[in-house]
């Protein structure tokens, strides 16, 4: 199987799950993340969230639904590279 990158990244949504996790109030860090997508059934550690936020993991698309709802955002929003 041939993976592509985009704008020398591995995923899209990198950037917006550190702003989502970032901007919440009180912040979240990547461990609480980690914890969020737990309870909700995502097996996705510390290191892991590290790597998507940096774009050096891909991210299949059921983990982008887990993201979205750990972080509260929509998936428009966490899949949209700009405003």
């Amino acid at each position: 199987m041939k993976i592509y990158w985009h704008n020398d990244s591995k995923n899209i949504v990198g950037k917006r799950v550190r702003e989502a996790r970032l901007k919440a109030s009180p912040h979240i860090t990547q461990q609480d993340l980690s914890a969020r997508l737990d309870v909700l059934g995502y097996n996705i550690d510390r290191v892991s969230i590290s790597k998507i936020e940096s774009g050096d993991r891909f991210v299949a698309d059921y983990e982008v639904v887990g993201l979205a709802k750990a972080l509260n955002v929509g998936l428009e929003w966490l899949l949209c590279e700009e405003e």
